[in-house]
């Protein structure tokens, strides 16, 4: 969900981003390289982090022999030859995880994550389809996708995440909720997030300011937190904003939060801030849009407040079913199917104060 107006306050020290191989050091022995992304959001910030003889590098872009491409540049380039021996990836979206098997299996490094970003990753690109499932089919129909939209989605060939994510050989290492791990020179303590994806993991250096935050923090742009087939009944608004809450006191205002989109920012607690209410506030509005029933493809414009185009149409749907869920889930609405198999949501108020 876009909160461009949010944004005024934070501070950004580089204003313009690195492009192609080249890095930029936003601290010692860490670098900032931007890789391209070939949809809206065009593009996925990756990190180095310097360990003397080898790299770590934190996220990996898509699967694409572009990217490939563009990586072996940047070996020669900013990382000076050295190789990288381990890749940290903070979550299990394509962009993210994308060549993370790749560096395994072509280049000896080792894989970092959580547990539910490989699980979820691993099963993703092993689970192939040339056709819509029905399922998601089923659950398209319960969100009130337009008509024109479900027509196209029902014959297409579907987005598979083995088209940009390489394979995941067996074996990684895993980071859960306090521990710490050792990158570029830093002791780090992990934070789980949870909301935009499951066990997200956040690194928050304990010898200066740096937090490499992933999607979980983003400055200019907020990141989408949906529902999905998978599971129907998941609350992610809910997690969202309870992983937003445990943050918010460990912010500080010096801290320099590294992305995974966008330009890198400080001015975290009030960050935070926004994060919170951009979700309050747009429950508030769904809730008083919703006096008579409505299905999630009938909300994007209180939610939103801006026209929502083909290309971000799936985004959009999966984010407004999680937030009438939400109100649903939390008693502050009712929810019956409609006749053409949608569920439509009725504020009823607040059951919990």
């Amino acid at each position: 969900m876009a909160d461009k107006a949010y944004h005024q306050g934070l501070r950004y020290p580089w204003d313009t981003p690195p492009e192609g191989a080249e890095a930029i050091e936003v601290a010692p022995g860490v670098l900032w390289l931007r890789l391209p992304l070939p949809m809206k959001l065009d593009h996925v910030n990756v990190y180095a982090l310097d360990e003397g003889d080898s790299w770590t590098i934190i996220d990996t872009g898509f699967a694409s022999k572009r990217t490939k491409a563009l990586w072996m540049q940047i070996m020669a380039g900013p990382l000076a030859g050295k190789p990288v021996r381990r890749v940290v990836v903070t979550h299990h979206h394509p962009d993210h995880i994308g060549l993370a098997g790749w560096f395994q299996t072509e280049h000896g490094a080792e894989l970092v994550t959580t547990r539910t970003a490989w699980l979820t990753a691993r099963m993703l690109t092993l689970d192939v389809q040339d056709t819509p499932s029905p399922e998601n089919l089923a659950f398209y129909r319960s969100a009130g996708m337009a008509a024109d939209i479900y027509a196209k989605r029902a014959v297409d060939r579907p987005f598979n995440f083995a088209d940009v994510v390489a394979p995941l050989p067996l074996g990684f290492t895993r980071i859960r909720q306090d521990d710490t791990i050792r990158m570029g020179g830093r002791t780090w303590d992990v934070h789980i997030g949870n909301g935009h994806a499951p066990e997200h993991a956040t690194f928050w250096s304990r010898d200066d300011n740096l937090v490499i935050a992933g999607d979980q923090i983003l400055s200019s742009i907020s990141p989408n937190v949906g529902v999905y087939a998978t599971e129907p009944m998941a609350d992610p608004i809910g997690e969202w904003l309870e992983a937003c809450e445990r943050f918010a006191p460990m912010a500080r205002d010096d801290h320099l939060v590294l992305g995974g989109h966008k330009l890198p920012f400080t001015g975290l607690p009030l960050r935070m801030r926004q994060l919170i209410e951009n979700h309050h506030s747009a429950l508030r509005r769904l809730a008083d849009y919703i006096e008579t029933p409505k299905a999630a493809g009938d909300v994007f414009a209180p939610l939103f407040k801006r026209a929502i185009g083909e290309a971000e149409y799936g985004l959009a749907l999966v984010e407004a079913f999680a937030h009438l869920s939400h109100l649903h889930q939390t008693g502050q609405a009712t929810r019956s199917i409609r006749e053409d198999g949608a569920w439509v949501y009725q504020y009823k108020g607040s059951d919990n104060g």
